[in-house]
């Protein structure tokens, strides 16, 4: 029996060392989003900083203020690093018929926090 006792105590002691290191680590990513709001769904070309460019559609005004609908506004969104950028939205006009050409209707500074979602609300008729 004091074997026992001793083998129990000694069990005991090797589980309670805690054995190993453990780091763990948490936040938001570093990381933001832009999203344009149009009154009717249109294909327009964005390009911030004037580097990178980016086709995506707009999300519907009446839509969006009704009721938020996040995935289907995460297929248009665009992600960007936190801090302040210039964006240019182009959109398509009829020149003619059948022609159409880009032409640039939005050009802004948009600062934007980590996890932060903007939503930019465009006119077509500017």
């Amino acid at each position: 029996m004091k074997k026992f006792i001793v083998a129990l105590c000694a069990s005991l002691l090797l589980v309670a060392c805690k054995t190993g290191v453990y780091s763990v680590t948490s936040g938001k990513a570093d990381e933001a989003m832009i999203s344009f709001l149009l009154d009717d769904e249109e294909s327009i070309q964005v390009t911030v900083d004037g580097k990178d460019t980016y086709e995506i559609k707009t999300v519907r005004t009446q839509d969006w203020r009704k009721k938020p609908n996040i995935k289907k506004t995460a297929k248009n969104t665009i992600y960007v690093k936190p801090g302040q950028h210039t964006v240019v939205v182009s959109m398509r006009e009829k020149d003619g018929y059948y022609s159409t050409t880009m032409k640039s209707k939005y050009e802004h500074k948009v600062f934007v926090s980590a996890q932060e979602h903007k939503m930019v609300q465009l006119h077509k008729n500017k």
